[in-house]
C-alpha cells in the first residue's frame, strides 16, 4: 500500500508551523545571548542609562523635555524587574528579540520560506548596530522596531491591494474587495508611528518617507478615503505625550538639534553617511541594496519609495549613519527572498550549495568578526587590541580618536565616582551631611549617583543640565555642595570655599571622564533654588 495523500492545504499548514517555530527560535537565541552578555560583561551601565532611569523616576507624562516612553519603559523596569544590569536591559533584548522575528515575518510576508527567512533574521541577529542597540537600554532600539513594523504594516497594504500574499514579486489585480484588510492595516500603521513619536522624533523621518512613497504610487488612491488620515489621528493621539511636553516646556527639542548639529552634524558629508553604512553592515550591505532594488520594482514598490526617500532625506539633513539603520530589517528580508526566489540552473549539488551558503557564510564571518564590536565582552584592553588588530578606529560624537567604541567607553568609571563621592560625604560632619547636596555636573555624574549611590547611603544628585534642570534643585538650599566635576574655577564663583575631596583618573573613558574632581563647597553666594533660575538660559 501507499502512503496516505497528504492535502495542500495539510502540507500548507504544516510548513507555515516549521517556519514560525524556526523565527521564534531565532529570536530567543537572540534573547538569551543578550542576557547571558550582560551576565558577564565586565563593563558596567551606560552613561545615557542613568538619564533615562532618572527620567522613569521622575516621570511626567505630560510635561517631559523628551519622548517619554523611555521613562516609562525605565519605571515599568523599576517597579517590576530591579536595577541590576540584566534587569534594566531585559527589555531592549526583548525588543532586540522580536526585531529578529519580525525580519523573519517580512520575509515570509514577501513570499520567503525557510532559507530566506533564516537569512534575513541572521542578518539582523549578527549586526553590530543592532546587537549593540539590543544591549542598551536606550530609545534606539524600541525606535528600530516601530520602523520596522510601520513598514510591515505598508508591505500588508500592499498585499491586501492586489489580493493577498504570494510568492513572487509581480502585482496581481484583486480578487476580492481589499477594503477591510487595507484599512486595519493603515490604523496598525497608525499605532506604530504613534509609538514612534512616543519614542523618538526620528520617527519623522520614515512618516515623511512612507507620505512621499504613497504620493508617487497607486497607493495615493487611499488619500481619497478616511483611513490614511484616521492613521494620522490615531498617531498624533498615541505621540500626544511628546507634542504635548514641547509645548509646555517652549520646545526644548529646537535647542537639542541646535547643539547637535552644531557639535556633531556638521561634520557628517553624504560621503561619510554612506561610508557608515559600510562600516555598520560590511559585505552584508549587498543584501540590502538587493532587496531594495526588489521592492522598487515590483508590487511592494511602496514601502521601497518609502525607504529610499528616508535614506534621501537624511542625507540631505546630515544625519548620523545609524538614524537610517531601522530600515535594513525590511532590506535585508527582501534580499533574502530575492536570492531564494533567483532560478539557479541545477548543474549541481555543489553549485546550488555555493549559491545558497555563500550569503549565509558572509553574514556568519562578518558577525563573527564584528562580535566583539557588537557587544561588550571583551575588557578594555583586550578589546582595544582587537580593534587595533581588524583596523577598525574608534571615535567620539564629536570627532576624537579614542581607544574604545564610545559607547564601551561611556560603560567605565561610575562606581569608582560613586565611591569616591560617598567617601567624600561621608568625610563630612553629620550636622554637614545632613545639609549637603550633591550637584554633577552631567547627566551621567548624576545618574549614576542616584543608580549606584542608594546602596552607600548617598542623597539623590541635582544637575543643572539637560534633562536634570527639569527636575529641579530640591528643597535644601545648598549651604554645603559636592560637586562632581568641573574645575576649581568654574565651581569658585558661586561659594566662600571650595577644596578638592578627591579626584578620579581612567584613561579608558571618553576625553571629559577621564581626569573628574569631586569639590566640597561651602557658603553660597545664593541658595540652590536662585541659582537655578540663573542656569535656566543654559538649557
Amino acid at each position: 500500500m501507499g502512503s496516505p495523500a497528504v492535502s495542500p492545504v495539510t502540507s500548507a499548514k504544516a510548513g507555515a508551523r516549521r517556519l514560525a517555530i524556526l523565527s521564534v527560535l531565532s529570536a530567543l537565541s537572540v534573547l538569551a545571548a543578550h542576557l547571558v552578555i550582560n551576565a558577564i560583561t565586565p563593563y558596567g551601565f551606560h552613561r545615557d542609562e542613568f538619564l533615562y532611569l532618572a527620567m522613569g523616576r521622575h516621570l511626567q507624562l505630560w510635561s517631559m523635555d523628551f519622548p517619554p516612553f523611555i521613562a516609562l519603559a525605565s519605571k515599568a523596569t523599576l517597579a517590576t524587574l530591579g536595577s541590576s544590569l540584566i534587569a534594566i536591559r531585559f527589555l531592549p533584548a526583548v525588543t532586540s528579540a522580536l526585531l529578529v522575528l519580525f525580519a523573519a515575518l517580512i520575509a515570509r510576508r514577501l513570499g520567503g520560506g525557510r532559507y530566506a527567512q533564516a537569512t534575513a533574521a541572521l542578518a539582523v541577529a549578527l549586526s553590530p548596530l543592532f546587537l549593540r542597540a539590543g544591549n542598551l537600554l536606550q530609545p534606539v532600539v524600541f525606535d528600530q522596531l516601530w520602523w520596522t513594523l510601520s513598514l510591515y504594516s505598508v508591505l500588508a497594504i500592499c498585499d491586501s491591494e492586489t489580493g493577498g500574499r504570494s510568492d513572487g514579486w509581480t502585482a496581481r489585480p484583486s480578487t476580492r474587495d481589499p477594503r477591510p484588510a487595507t484599512t486595519s492595516n493603515w490604523l496598525l500603521l497608525g499605532l506604530y508611528l504613534g509609538l514612534g513619536l512616543l519614542t523618538k522624533f526620528s520617527i519623522a523621518f520614515i512618516g515623511i518617507g512612507i507620505v512621499a512613497a504613497v504620493l508617487i504610487t497607486p497607493t495615493r488612491r487611499w488619500l481619497l478615503t478616511p483611513w490614511p488620515w484616521l492613521a494620522l489621528v490615531v498617531a498624533l493621539a498615541i505621540g500626544s505625550p511628546s507634542i504635548v511636553g514641547q509645548v509646555r516646556l517652549h520646545f526644548p527639542v529646537v535647542g537639542q538639534m541646535h547643539d547637535l548639529q552644531s557639535s556633531q552634524l556638521d561634520r557628517i558629508s553624504p560621503l561619510a553617511f554612506l561610508n557608515g553604512q559600510l562600516q555598520m553592515f560590511g559585505p552584508v550591505i549587498l543584501l540590502a541594496v538587493l532587496g531594495l532594488v526588489q521592492l522598487l520594482r515590483g508590487r511592494y514598490a511602496t514601502a521601497g519609495w518609502a525607504i529610499l526617500a528616508t535614506f534621501v532625506l537624511l542625507i540631505f539633513l546630515k544625519g548620523k549613519a545609524y538614524y537610517v539603520g531601522p530600515i535594513y530589517p525590511t532590506l535585508f528580508a527582501a534580499g533574502a527572498v530575492c536570492l531564494e526566489q533567483i532560478a539557479v540552473p541545477r548543474v549541481s549539488r555543489l553549485a546550488r550549495g555555493l549559491w545558497y551558503g555563500i550569503p549565509i557564510l558572509v553574514i556568519v564571518a562578518f558577525g563573527a568578526i564584528a562580535f566583539p564590536i557588537g557587544v561588550p565582552i571583551l575588557p578594555p584592553a583586550a578589546m582595544d587590541a582587537y580593534a587595533r588588530k581588524i583596523g577598525v578606529t574608534s571615535t567620539t560624537n564629536t570627532g576624537e580618536t579614542i581607544a574604545l567604541p564610545q559607547d564601551y567607553a561611556d560603560m567605565l568609571g561610575w562606581e569608582q565616582q560613586v565611591d569616591s563621592t560617598a567617601k567624600v560625604f561621608h568625610s563630612l560632619s553629620p550636622e554637614e551631611q545632613q545639609e549637603a547636596v550633591i550637584l554633577g555636573t552631567s547627566y551621567g555624574r548624576a545618574g549614576a549617583n542616584d543608580q549606584l549611590g542608594a546602596r552607600l547611603g548617598l542623597p539623590p544628585a541635582v544637575s543643572p543640565v539637560g534633562s536634570y534642570w527639569y527636575f529641579g534643585p530640591g528643597k535644601k538650599p545648598g549651604k554645603v555642595m559636592i560637586v562632581i566635576g568641573g574645575s576649581r574655577a568654574d565651581v569658585t564663583p558661586y561659594f566662600d570655599s571650595v577644596s578638592l575631596g578627591a579626584r578620579i583618573i581612567n584613561p579608558w573613558r571618553v576625553p571629559e571622564e577621564r581626569d573628574v574632581s569631586i569639590w566640597v563647597a561651602r557658603g553660597p553666594h545664593q541658595t540652590l533654588q536662585e541659582m537655578w533660575g540663573r542656569w535656566e538660559g543654559e538649557n
